[in-house]
């Protein structure tokens, strides 16, 4: 089969980088001064960092064309609030502090005794003050009817004595979002006992700065005073507040800060060990540490570049160092592996161009699909995903610029000391080895091979040639390599139905946040009764007054009410009003005057004018709330927010209808969360495909790679599912991601077994493994390194990245240290054959196919030798 010629693209590649590494050999004070001086004046963007954090969850983690805004804006147009507050009928979430109040011993709450105890909270939430201008609730309190807004749980239960409560409406007062844990009277709706009470206490909508202000300093009152412990017997409390889902998710960064320290310890460590020789003068600890230098200098550029660009920085970001680190030491790994492979008595510029034409272009091309696949990224309609993409995608070119600069120079500078025969300590000149005196770490050193000139090669590989690999192309293995995969396939398909949509709220804040109490509690204590959804009439030619169009409407309310996400005869609707009300005092409103002229002082009076929209004696739009139930779980929110729309769209004869609630805005992730990830996926898959038909000269193991992509795709979807992981903005960050690693783990195995000049599959393949299988190793442990602090993290953002990312690295190169040269054994068509084989062999020798093979043939030679 004819193979594929990428010399048009690799060769004048290889030349450039060539005159590069010769040019940076020469002058590499240059190099080495030139990228400090950028990174110090673009680290000064981190001045602005204050400024650019994105803490706005509604902003960062919904979709930007979500339909939920639109909606509101639409309530907001026709439905303005009114000076007399409801809550029922807020198009926002509200200026609010809340209590949940709930007994140790699961004892009666609504109990004289207990009840005081709440009425003390109230109490002393009402004598809550500013620090600035002394403000209590009463001041800045929502009015209904000239008054602070009341929670009436307190006057029912406190006026409620001996008389029964009706759960969940209490004489038109809906108390299942205000009392929970409920046991009823048999047969009856009478309360029993209940174990838990919620208050609100909502303010006035902030018509100015200063109102802003005051409202702001209250809640941060509010929760000063509940974040101390209460002395209260018997029984607990949570509180929560508008403000503090966005203040607790600003405090994520906090919580990760320790962790760059002991990220960027554990990487000088791998680094050091990896690069540590016994020998004096070829010991390579300060090129080790240049290496993590050199990303964390690409870090400081790149973030201090945006921030001065006013890019956004989400808190996702913060986890994205931390992945560049990794990335930055598996580039360092291949300089150096390369630098190796030169003639230690070349000049030291002719070594640095050797080690450019070699290693740059490899890193180039990992380079190039890691960066498309974040900038892939920048396709979701979430800003957090979008700041993340842009971060790290610039981030890992800085890394890669400075790998070729900064750390290129360091290699240079660490050449001329090797050249001098130098130790690598002290820098005095020590013995070189002979037959009498060998190398050590001490006074004797620069030793190299002298049947190649170069250093001394690392005996590590071999164990991939003599034992794993022939162990790996044995029979019985191949047999239970194929079953482990039928298992590793079972279990990831298994997982993909498993799997849930949508980030909670409360996972965006640190697990020790007061706001995760006060959502188990809800969650708890107040599930079965979720929102009251609104459902607007836009139609403004509806004929309310019309019999049959009110049969129609009704019809339509019954389709809704038919749901187990509905519940029954709760629907707040004021034309249901109108209608007892016309029937008690002898109107006959299917009349359109006597309906149009008497509207007005029905809707006045009954508290149902903010329902309607009247204009020029015609009614523009009108809205009635339907109540929903069984919301427990993100599958219920993604299915109720579906079914209301759903039915919306397509109940009734020609209705306009719109249905919507506040937290609608939040669950329309739902609606694009997986046709997203599947864009993503798809469009990265393609420009991955692309780019290895370039690599490889072969389009049948090109295929091979897809089929990698795909199935480490699956395997993580899978297995993160069975780890706890939504399927949300943050997992799908990192989905793209593992595209890019899927690719560096595959296409290289699969070109090391095309280009093999072995005779028989198995031969490929242990020549193969032979070649990459430690540097694969190498690469995925120093990629771990650099996200595995993150699984200690007090944060659900930052947890979830280090599991996805580690099942990347676990499926990424299990295959293709297992799955794929087995799989490549099955069907030789991948190889060339015998006749064929020196030819192919002199034709895909192109510069590109030597880089990648001395990328991942040398890559762990740096390590220490016995």
């Amino acid at each position: 089969m004819p193979s594929c010629n990428t010399d048009c693209i690799v060769k004048p590649l290889s030349k450039g980088f060539h005159k590069l590494g010769l040019f940076v050999g020469k002058h590499p004070w240059v190099f080495f001064v030139l990228p400090l001086v950028l990174s110090g004046g673009l680290g000064a963007g981190f001045y602005f960092l204050g400024e650019r954090e994105a803490s706005d969850i509604e902003n960062q983690f919904t979709p930007t064309n979500g339909q939920a805004k639109a909606e509101r804006e639409y309530v907001k147009t026709y439905f303005p609030h009114s000076d007399e507050f409801s809550q029922l009928r807020l198009y926002t979430d509200g200026t609010y502090a809340s209590l949940i109040v709930f007994s140790y011993s699961n004892n009666d709450l609504l109990s004289k005794e207990l009840f005081q105890k709440v009425i003390d909270l109230d109490h002393k939430v009402r004598n809550i003050t500013t620090e600035l201008t002394g403000s209590t609730y009463a001041d800045l309190c929502a009015n209904t009817n000239g008054m602070c807004t009341s929670n009436a749980v307190l006057d029912i239960v406190s006026n409620a004595v001996n008389q029964s409560i009706d759960y969940p409406f209490h004489h038109s007062v809906f108390l299942g979002s205000t009392i929970g844990g409920v046991t009823l009277k048999p047969n009856s709706k009478a309360i029993q006992s209940a174990e838990a009470v919620r208050l609100f206490y909502f303010l006035k909508d902030a018509k100015t700065e200063m109102d802003g202000n005051e409202n702001g300093a209250w809640l941060q009152a509010f929760i000063k005073t509940f974040s101390e412990d209460i002395p209260v017997d018997m029984i607990s409390v949570s509180h929560f507040t508008s403000i503090s889902r966005e203040e607790e998710f600003e405090r994520n960064s906090k919580t990760v800060i320790p962790l760059f320290s002991i990220t960027y310890a554990l990487a000088i460590s791998i680094s050091i060990a990896s690069c540590l020789r016994l020998d004096c003068v070829r010991n390579k600890v300060w090129v080790a540490l240049a290496g993590v230098l050199s990303a964390g200098l690409a870090v400081l550029t790149s973030f201090g570049l945006l921030l001065f660009c006013g890019m956004p920085f989400s808190m996702p970001v913060a986890s994205a160092p931390f992945l560049i680190l990794g990335i930055g030491v598996d580039d360092m790994f291949i300089m150096i592996a390369c630098w190796q492979r030169t003639k230690v008595h070349d000049k030291m510029e002719d070594r640095m161009a050797e080690t450019y034409k070699e290693a740059a272009v490899s890193i180039t091309i990992t380079t190039l699909t890691n960066v498309l696949a974040f900038y892939i990224g920048l396709l979701t309609p979430f800003r957090s995903v979008q700041s993340f993409c842009t971060y790290t995608g610039t981030a890992i070119l800085f890394c890669y610029i400075y790998n070729i600069t900064f750390f290129g120079a360091c290699l240079a500078l660490n050449g001329q000391r090797e050249r001098s025969n130098k130790h690598w300590l002290t820098f005095r000149k020590v013995e070189s080895p002979n037959e009498y005196k060998k190398s050590n770490a001490c006074s004797v050193g620069g030793a190299y091979d002298p049947q190649t000139g170069a250093e001394e090669e690392m005996p590590i590989n071999f164990f991939f040639k003599k034992y794993y690999g022939p162990f790996l192309t044995n029979i019985w293995t191949k047999v239970f390599v194929v079953f482990l995969y039928a298992g590793y396939l079972a279990g990831s398909i298994y997982g993909c139905f498993q799997m849930e949509e949508g980030i909670q709220l409360k996972n965006l804040a640190p697990d020790d946040s007061y706001i995760v109490s006060y959502y188990d509690n809800e969650e708890r204590y107040f599930s079965y009764y979720g929102p009251f959804v609104m459902l607007v009439i836009k139609d403004e030619n509806f004929q309310y007054w019309e019999k049959s169009a009110r049969e129609n409407l009704n019809m339509c309310l019954k389709e809704f009410e038919s749901s187990d996400f509905v519940a029954k005869n709760m629907t707040i609707f004021w034309l249901d009003s109108y209608e007892r009300y016309g029937a008690f005092t002898g109107l006959d409103i299917s009349d359109k005057n006597v309906f149009m002229r008497n509207l007005s002082q029905f809707l006045n009076m009954s508290g149902f004018y903010p329902d309607v929209n009247i204009s020029s004696g015609k009614i523009l739009a009108s809205r009635l709330f339907i109540p929903s139930i069984n919301i427990t779980t993100t599958t219920d929110e993604k299915n109720m927010l579906n079914f209301f729309r759903d039915t919306a769209s397509t109940c009734g004869q020609n209705m306009d209808l719109l249905v919507y609630h506040p937290a609608f805005i939040y669950f329309d992730q739902y609606a694009v969360i997986v046709s997203n990830t599947i864009q993503n996926i798809v469009a990265a898959t393609v420009v991955m495909l692309v780019i290895s038909l370039l690599l490889i000269p072969h389009p049948v193991c090109s295929l091979w790679v897809t089929f990698a992509i795909a199935s480490v795709i699956v395997g993580v979807a899978g297995f993160m599912a069975l780890w706890d992981v939504n399927l949300d903005s943050i997992s799908m960050i990192n989905l793209v991601i593992c595209i890019g690693f899927s690719v560096d783990f595959s296409a290289h195995i699969s070109y090391a077994f095309v280009s093999s000049s072995e005779k028989t599959p198995n031969e490929k393949a242990i020549d193969a493994l032979y070649n990459l299988g430690y540097p694969i190793i190498q690469g995925a442990v120093s990629t771990v390194v650099g996200v595995v602090v993150l699984s200690a993290a007090k944060s659900y953002i930052f947890r979830t990245f280090f599991k996805i990312m580690f099942l990347v690295i676990l499926f990424g190169a299990t295959h293709g240290l297992v799955f794929i040269p087995v799989f490549l054994t099955f069907f030789g068509v991948c190889g060339s054959s015998v006749e064929e084989e020196k030819p192919l062999r002199e034709h895909v020798e192109t510069p590109v196919i030597q880089l990648l093979e001395t990328q991942h043939n040398s890559q762990g030679k740096c390590q220490r030798t016995p």
